[in-house]
This record gives structure tokens, C-alpha cells and sequence, in this order.
């Protein structure tokens, strides 16, 4: 009896706030981007691909709260983005940005256009149908996995105002960035966003969930005598991926199985090692860094290297690379085709950066790599 008058207490002074106006309905939870902005005052100097994942989002839809003030969303028609970096050709001096989870590869440069200004309609698709062939700029694309496209303008960490061509994946990941770094181009770049706007200025993306990762076969169920022939009778470093395709196999599954001799495991402290002496010895290296729309490679010297919490980095004027030492797991000298290479893969067995010396085509690579490469 005692219980329900204490309940018919509480139900009627509900009643009697509510009346009063004392009790109001729930506030909506905050849209993406309140949060986000909540997030970079809490923390100014976190990138938009971790401030992603700490709200549970994905970068695309995370830069797409931005449209109708900082960003603008482009076509995503067939072709679209390969025309946008075939006008890209004509922007001049960018940075070229490139990364995947673990690894960021910058460099800033001119983008060496394949053929001279009349070439056809026909010729300039063809000339960036795979990628910024060479030079400063030296890129290679992987059109099918572009999805989503969007321009940004906004004031940049120097204070000066930043416009950027971003590049997206169909689940929100950065495929590729490009920003303007000349007066000359500004120009350019405007004209490139009128002539590829998006008809639909909204922020609602179509972002789909990755596929889940193949299981690994298992080392008994491949033909390793026939992989390691294969591998042995490889006469180009290029041919590579097709044979670890043909035997579906991972690439560090591929290391394991190698033929003996080919392939020397290190540990991913030897990352340091290799940057810190192509510093020191102002050797030239080549430094490939992508993901599943995009590679980038850098060719030339290192200069400046230095860790910054969990990342290892070279900070140069032109080019910067950042590999986040924390992730790394293994890595591997690698001896294909007469070329030796040096592959860092992380905690999923992802690979991270590939690094090679520089040598003309048809010249054996420079005793200073090869030696190098053994110290490791």
C-alpha cells in the first residue's frame, strides 16, 4: 500500500512539472558536422582521416559537411575524374598528395604533360588514363576505384588560402589530393569547378562498407615449386603483381614462399636506417607509396628525416613522407628480376611504402643501394 502511494506521489508531480513546462522534450543529437567541430577545437591539430574515425564516419562524408561554404562536390560522371586530371595537366606547381592508413607520401612539383597542347581529345585521355608518367609529379591511377570528387577552398594552416582537388573511394577513403601552389593557377582551378560541378550540392553521399578481406590460402594448398619458378624466371620487376595474382597469393604471403636467397626479413626499426642513410649519403631513392586508386612515387634525394610521435618522417621543401612507425610490423629486402627493392607492411599485412635506389633503365643499381640494403 505504502509503494503505491509513493507512485501516484511521482506520476503526479510529472504531471505537475509537465503542466508547468518544467520538463521538455529530448534535444536532437548533433549533426556531423557539430561533432566534428566540436572534435577539432578539442583538438585543432588532428587530420580529417583520424577526426573520421573518431567520429565513426569516413572522410568523404566528413569533408561533405562542408559543402555550400568550403567545399564543392564534382561530377562523378563516367570519366569525370579523368578529365578533371587531364585539365589538372594545366594548374602548374601543385602538391600531390597521396596516402593510405599508415603511410602519406607528398611532393610538390609540375605534372610533365605526355604530349604538347594540340594533341587530340583522344591523345589527352590516353595521357593520364594511367597516371602522371615521370617527372615531378609521377603518378599512377587507378580510375575504377574513383568515386567521389569535390574541390575545397579554405584558409590554410599559413594563413593563406588553400584549394585542393580531393579524390575519394566508394567507402569515403582518400584515393588522391591536389593542391594549387601558384597564382597561375587559381584561374584554372575555378574553371575546373565550374565546368564539373555536381547538379546536387548535398552532403548524402552513396559510401558502401569494404568488402571483407579474403582469407589468406593457406601456404600447403599453393604450388610453391611453380611460384618460385615463376619468380625466378621474371625478367621484369613489373611482373611482379601478375604472378602473385596468377598463384592468389597475398604479397607478404609471397615473401614467405619466395625461392631461397631472394628475400630477407627485417625489422621495421630498419625504416629509420634506410631514410637516415640515403640522408647521410645523399643517395638518390625511389619511394612508392599507394593505395587501391592511386600510386605516387618520389625519385631523388633525402634530406631532412625525423620522428614526430608515432610517425617517421623526411620533411624536405618539395617532398615530405610520413610512415607511422607504431603500425608497422615487418619488412623485407626483396631481389627481383637483378632489382632490389625494400617493402615495410603493417599490423593487417597491408603494404605501406616500397623503396628502390634510382639507376637508369638498361644500368645495374648503385653498389651504395645494394650495400645498404644488406646493412639492413
Amino acid at each position: 500500500m505504502k509503494t503505491k502511494k509513493i507512485y501516484a506521489v511521482l506520476v503526479l508531480t510529472g504531471l505537475i512539472a509537465i503542466a508547468a513546462g518544467t520538463v521538455s522534450a529530448a534535444s536532437p543529437a548533433p549533426s556531423l558536422a557539430d561533432r566534428w567541430n566540436t572534435l577539432r577545437t578539442e583538438q585543432p591539430k588532428l587530420q580529417i582521416r583520424d577526426a573520421a574515425r573518431t567520429l565513426g564516419t569516413s572522410e568523404a562524408e566528413l569533408l561533405a559537411t562542408g559543402i555550400g561554404k568550403t567545399v564543392t562536390r564534382l561530377s562523378d560522371a563516367d570519366h569525370a575524374v579523368n578529365d578533371i586530371m587531364i585539365r589538372a595537366l594545366d594548374l602548374g606547381t601543385v602538391l600531390a598528395l597521396t596516402r593510405n592508413e599508415n603511410g602519406v607520401l607528398e611532393r610538390t612539383g609540375v605534372a610533365t604533360k605526355a604530349k604538347p597542347e594540340s594533341f587530340t581529345d583522344k591523345e589527352r585521355f590516353r595521357a593520364v588514363a594511367g597516371g602522371y608518367l615521370g617527372g615531378e609529379i609521377d603518378m599512377r591511377f587507378h580510375f575504377a576505384n574513383w568515386k567521389h570528387a569535390f574541390a575545397v577552398v579554405q584558409p590554410g594552416r599559413d594563413g593563406a588560402t588553400s584549394r585542393s582537388l580531393q579524390f575519394f573511394d566508394a567507402q569515403g577513403n582518400a584515393a588522391h589530393k591536389v593542391y594549387v601552389k601558384s597564382e597561375a593557377g587559381i584561374a584554372v582551378f575555378d574553371k575546373i569547378v565550374a565546368d564539373f560541378k555536381h547538379p546536387q550540392q548535398t552532403g548524402e553521399l552513396k559510401v558502401v562498407a569494404a568488402a571483407p578481406k579474403a582469407a589468406e590460402m593457406a601456404d600447403s594448398a599453393v604450388d610453391v615449386k611453380e611460384f618460385q619458378l615463376a619468380w625466378k624466371e621474371m625478367t621484369d620487376v613489373h611482373q611482379f603483381n601478375r604472378i602473385v595474382s596468377e598463384f592468389k597469393l597475398t604479397r607478404e604471403q609471397a615473401m614467405r614462399l619466395a625461392p631461397q636467397g631472394v628475400v630477407q626479413k627485417i625489422g621495421p626499426q630498419a625504416l629509420r636506417k634506410l631514410l637516415d642513410e640515403s640522408a647521410k649519403q645523399q643517395m638518390p631513392i625511389m619511394a612508392f607509396l599507394g593505395n587501391g586508386a592511386a600510386t605516387q612515387i618520389y625519385s631523388g634525394k633525402v634530406g631532412k628525416t625525423a620522428a614526430s610521435g608515432d610517425w617517421y618522417n623526411v620533411l624536405d621543401p618539395e617532398f615530405n613522407l610520413h610512415i607511422r612507425e607504431s603500425a608497422l610490423k615487418s619488412g623485407y629486402v626483396v631481389q627481383r628480376a637483378g632489382v632490389t627493392s625494400v617493402e615495410f607492411f603493417d599490423q593487417d599485412g597491408e603494404l605501406v611504402v616500397t623503396f628502390f635506389g634510382v639507376r637508369e633503365r638498361a644500368k645495374p643499381q648503385p653498389q651504395a643501394w645494394i650495400d645498404l640494403t644488406r646493412s639492413l
